[in-house]
């Protein structure tokens, strides 16, 4: 019997599903569900969304927690042809409508306990052409029939027009990241790139069908959304939790299934370390340790390597715009401590000056990457596009410029140097300074305000915001973080706000960010 080929990522699925059909795919809130119920599930997702009228490329939003209904969304979408993007469940109406408009989404995947958010804003979407909800939806508006639940969306007979499969070149998802723009921005994906990125992964984190793996880490972050793309491709069991909002639990989780891998990032790191500090801790269990988003101090490696005392630490680089760049070969943490290492398998980097050629050994440039998991460009935005995704010197080539500023020591290693815009990095998220800007200024009795990232040990970056009243408001700081966590998800509002009587300008009228910036570090 011939083996089947993988030809796009929702290959996966049916080919662990064959091969392991009662092996435990995911346990979500202590329930287990198998492969085979998994692929069924998914299948049966996927008709529902064609016999909805789904075409090839249509694009689905899927607006909801780290649920078993998000993991089946997921799978159903590429199924069925389309292409999914994931939202963060904490988005609000403004940014949900904006996202839902800018990529066009003819379907929305959902959970009821959002209704308060979407309903009104997809009033006003008539291109979504239909809703499949997770949840009792006893007390919800049918919307004109345009709302089905999504018990009966999987339930009914996989029957899929292999006409509409798509092909490896076509695009799988959308990943919807901060832009510098002040609005989200939408990375292409297509099937090629995200299956080749796939497999890098699991090959230099040595992972093996029998690692479990946690993730509390949001779907719609390309991280989080890894963890489940991995453990399918293995076979391996992932253990889904919604956050890391309550540890005690994760903790009690991750030793009840005796996970092996954990996927964190600075924050989670910190507030671990700091437990261990009060009571030590330790999950000998855990074989594997990664860690992104933002550098982990070197201080801390070895607190971590005591909480994980089998466990390889892996320092990682990346950006949604490819996944992953680079990565520090465990072995050589304690001899580079402050390296995140070389060039995921497969892809090659290189540390570029003004000019465009490569920069001598210890000395700062632009690092560019090359390779099969770079994105296919931004969703709607050529131009920016066209910043991003440079010609590189061999003929066709397509090379990413990240626009973070790294060196090159004498053995190839990476070190990052600093980012060359101003997103910031905050509890693993990118935030652009522009979109809380925006938020703020609507506030009544703002006058001007200056968003940035200020260093912090806890979020990597934390947010801080510089606001000039207009006379006679009496604004205070309780109050605009109250104005924002209405407007913004929770990481996106300022951890401190710092009321001046002007902001200080440049010459040619901008806000001086670095000025700013130093005042707050005396």
């Amino acid at each position: 019997m011939r083996g089947r080929t993988t030809r796009i990522l929702s290959d996966i699925l049916l080919e662990i599903a064959e091969q392991t059909p009662d092996a435990t795919a995911l346990v979500v809130d202590g329930d287990e569900y198998s492969y085979a119920r998994l692929r069924d599930s998914a299948l049966s997702f996927a008709s529902t969304l064609q016999s909805l009228g789904l075409d090839r490329g249509d694009r689905v939003a899927i607006y909801m927690d780290n649920t078993w209904a998000c993991a089946v969304s997921i799978f159903g979408v590429l199924l069925s042809g389309g292409v999914f993007f994931v939202i963060n469940p904490q988005t609000k109406a403004d940014k949900l409508d904006y996202v839902l408009r800018d990529s066009g989404a003819a379907f929305l995947s959902t959970d009821a306990h959002l209704s308060s958010v979407f309903l009104d804003v997809v009033i006003s979407h008539p291109q979504i052409r239909g809703i499949v909800c997770s949840g009792p939806l006893d007390d919800m508006p049918t919307r004109e029939g345009r709302i089905r639940s999504f018990e009966s969306a999987i339930e009914v007979d996989p029957v899929l027009d292999s006409a509409r499969q798509s092909l490896s070149v076509d695009l799988a998802a959308l990943i919807y990241t901060s832009g510098s723009t002040g609005e989200p921005k939408g990375i292409m994906m297509s099937h090629a790139s995200m299956l080749f990125t796939l497999d890098s992964l699991v090959d230099y984190l040595r992972l093996s069908p029998q690692d479990r793996i946690v993730n509390f880490l949001p779907f719609a972050f390309d991280y989080g959304l890894y963890q489940l793309f991995m453990s399918v491709r293995l076979g391996a069991l992932l253990v889904l939790q919604k956050s890391f909002l309550y540890p005690a639990q994760i903790i009690n989780c991750m030793r009840e299934h005796e996970i092996t891998v954990f996927p964190g990032v600075p924050t989670v790191f910190s507030l671990l370390m700091g437990m261990h500090r009060r009571t030590p801790i330790s999950f000998p269990s855990i074989t594997r340790v990664t860690n992104t988003a933002a550098a982990l101090p070197a201080e801390s490696i070895p607190v971590l390597q005591e909480i994980f005392p089998a466990a390889l630490i892996f320092k990682m680089y990346g950006l949604s715009e490819c996944k992953r760049v680079c990565y520090l070969e465990p072995e050589l943490l304690d001899l580079h401590p402050s390296s995140v290492g070389k060039a995921i398998p497969g892809t090659e980097v290189l540390v570029l000056g003004p000019d465009g050629h490569p920069v001598k050994t210890g000395e700062e440039g632009v690092l560019h990457v090359r390779g099969a998991h770079i994105m296919r460009g931004y969703w709607n935005n050529p131009e920016l596009t066209a910043k991003m995704i440079l010609e590189g010197e061999l003929p066709g080539d397509r090379m990413l410029c990240t626009q973070d500023r790294f060196r090159m020591d004498e053995e190839g290693l990476l070190y990052f140097v600093g980012r060359s815009d101003e997103i910031i990095k905050t509890r693993g998220e990118k935030v652009s300074p522009l979109e809380v800007e925006k938020v703020i200024r609507a506030m009544p009795g703002i006058q001007e305000v200056a968003v940035m990232g200020v260093p912090d040990e806890l979020l990597g970056e934390a947010i801080a915001a510089f606001v000039v009243l207009e006379a006679g408001s009496e604004a205070r700081e309780r109050q605009i973080q109250k104005y924002c966590l209405a407007r913004l998800e929770n990481f996106m509002v300022p951890k401190s706000i710092v009321f001046l009587g002007a902001l200080p300008k440049t010459p040619n009228g901008k806000v001086d960010k670095l000025l700013l910036a130093g005042g707050l570090s005396q």
